[in-house]
């Protein structure tokens, strides 16, 4: 009987729980951390430099969920101001209204080129010669050259039409092309594509095509070299009717990098990238935590990704923005 008895105490102890009601032996379990989610949406020109951040991140962040959408500059803009989503990508530079309305921090350079189907019948000579400021308004937004034999100064029989491509979205593209030659995208003509991606395709699709794109969208980020079908105009900037040696680094994305620092290429279409948040809204501290990521460890990625970090005192200034935005006072 007192053997029973002993059994049944020992087997009553097994089974006594904790103040948390869990079993007193059994193994502590970790607690998942808590997920966070911050969105985007905005600029083409951003889109794939925001995915790869958001990757990089979260080899060190696993809780942080991005959710990034391109839509144009123009769509990150409203969907930020509505609150549909934390930051807005933004690639072209704020109206006075417009920066009543949001806080920004400038994050790097791109710039954006002018296009054509590598199968273009003058393509050698287009790319001898360039394109003049006053010849990308003409073709762009004058209408006054409209034939490839024109630009060129070449009489023919047969001419080719010049199919002129834009944007149809509410593009920062777009609106830094036109800025080159004193316009607008409301200003500019042509068939209206929507993103930089359907706009280069549209261009590899149509031999007598011009366009223009983000130039990360025209070079292969593993080789550096043009991506096959689409060929660069090369900027006349000193308008002498020639390419000079000088004026001569489109052939490698490295060479058209270094030349965009050195202040070669024409700004615009050299522009400035930032992201935005509404203005009077305290950001997430998880989209704070990103902004300082971006800002210096994700500054490694920028190169190979195919966009031009800020000059060092730029990005000081961003750093000390953001620590203000922050409430660090360092």
């Amino acid at each position: 009987m007192k053997k029973r008895f002993s059994i049944s105490v020992i087997a009553l102890l097994t089974f006594i729980v904790n103040f948390n009601g869990v079993p007193a032996n059994a193994p502590t379990i970790a607690k998942a951390p808590k997920s966070v989610s911050i969105s985007f949406s905005g600029a083409y020109s951003l889109y794939p430099l925001t995915q790869l951040w958001a990757s990089e991140y979260n080899k060190t962040h696993p809780d942080v969920r991005f959710d990034i959408q391109a839509g144009g500059a123009g769509k990150g803009l409203t969907d930020c101001l509505s609150g549909a989503v934390d930051v807005a990508m933004f690639s072209r530079e704020l109206s006075p209204s417009e920066k009543t309305q949001v806080w920004s921090l400038w994050l790097c350079k791109d710039a954006i080129l002018p296009t054509i189907n590598s199968n273009n019948p003058y393509a050698k000579q287009i790319k001898i010669r360039g394109i003049k400021k006053a010849e990308a308004q003409a073709i762009y937004s004058d209408g006054t050259i409209t034939t490839w034999e024109d630009f060129l100064g070449i009489n023919s029989k047969t001419p080719h039409k010049i199919d002129v491509y834009t944007r149809a979205d509410a593009s920062g593209a777009a609106d830094t092309w036109a800025s080159f030659f004193g316009k607008k995208q409301d200003g500019l003509k042509g068939i209206g594509v929507s993103g930089d991606p359907g706009l280069a395709d549209a261009v590899k699709k149509d031999v007598n095509g011009i366009g223009y794109n983000s130039y990360p969208f025209l070079f292969d980020v593993k080789t550096g070299k043009k991506i096959p079908g689409i060929e660069v105009i090369p900027i006349d900037v000193n308008g002498n009717g020639t390419i000079d040696p000088e004026e001569n680094f489109y052939d490698n994305e490295r060479i058209f990098q270094k030349a965009v620092n050195d202040g070669k290429y024409p700004s615009p279409p050299v522009r400035n990238l930032y992201f935005l948040v509404k203005a009077g809204t305290k950001p997430k501290p998880e989209v704070l935590a990103f902004f300082q990521w971006v800002l210096t460890d994700g500054q490694q990625f920028l190169t190979q990704a195919g966009y031009v970090p800020l000059p060092k005192g730029d990005m000081q200034n961003s750093q000390k923005k953001l620590a203000a935005a922050s409430g660090n006072k360092s």
